[in-house]
């Protein structure tokens, strides 16, 4: 079976930031989580991360575009 969730120190290490951050991103409901086990451990759906990745690469692109369209105008 193809493994479907990562925990948060996993989700860090993909996006090159803090386990703190991480949790907090997923606090903040940045990114969806779900809490399972008797310790509730965060665990993330591979496939939100992805998407989240996927995401961030469109708005990176949208404010270059802005930005390039703004600098045209001028």
């Amino acid at each position: 079976m193809e493994q479907r969730f990562i925990g948060l120190a996993d989700v860090a290490e993909w996006l090159g930031i803090s386990g703190s951050q991480a949790r907090a991103m997923v606090l903040s409901g940045e990114l969806p989580a779900i809490q399972v086990g008797g310790r509730n451990q965060w665990r993330v759906a591979i496939v939100d991360v992805e998407e989240y990745i996927a995401q961030k690469f469109r708005e990176n692109e949208e404010r270059i575009s802005q930005a390039a369209r703004g600098t045209l105008s001028h």
